[in-house]
């Protein structure tokens, strides 16, 4: 077995959504769950089949986001993995959706940051073995840090 760093493609002012599923129909349903949500959003959907003709299915609402969906899932080269990745709207809008789509196993990370996926290569094919979401932290907030982070959450909207 032999372990591999994939870096994945964020689109500029946008975020990705990285997680496992288990049937062809994923593409369809969460185009579904994002759209249903949050119809303004610009969106890529690409899903890696395990079996069959073993092909990455990509559906979307954007053609440059539907590349770059389809160009992640082919680097990450493992199957039953998904990709979302997004512009005008953010995970926390329809995290919630995908994970009630019913072929849906895990989320492995919904992120801004620079990410990497950790994929274990071996006879059989590959496998997600999890993802290096960021930067490792700085060290402890402070008060001052507490009272940044709630401002900030207020100016974005997401706290009253």
């Amino acid at each position: 077995m032999e372990l591999k760093l994939v870096p994945l493609e964020i689109p500029e002012g946008g975020n990705l959504i990285l997680g496992q599923s288990h049937f062809i129909k994923t593409v369809e349903d969460i185009y579904e769950a994002i759209v249903n949500t949050v119809p303004h959003m610009k969106f890529g959907v690409a899903f890696n089949e395990a079996s069959g003709p073993c092909l990455t299915r990509v559906d979307g609402n954007d053609e440059a986001l539907h590349a770059m969906a389809a160009r992640n899932a082919s680097a990450i080269a493992a199957g039953h993995i998904f990709v979302v990745v997004m512009r005008e709207g953010y995970p926390i809008n329809v995290l919630g959706r995908i994970k009630d789509v019913p072929e849906v196993c895990s989320i492995y990370c919904a992120t801004a940051n620079p990410v990497q996926v950790v994929v274990a290569e071996a006879e059989q094919g590959r496998g997600v073995l999890g993802v290096i979401d960021g930067s490792a932290p700085k060290g402890v907030e402070t008060a001052e840090d507490v009272e940044t982070r709630r401002r900030f959450l207020r100016v974005i909207g997401y706290k009253r």
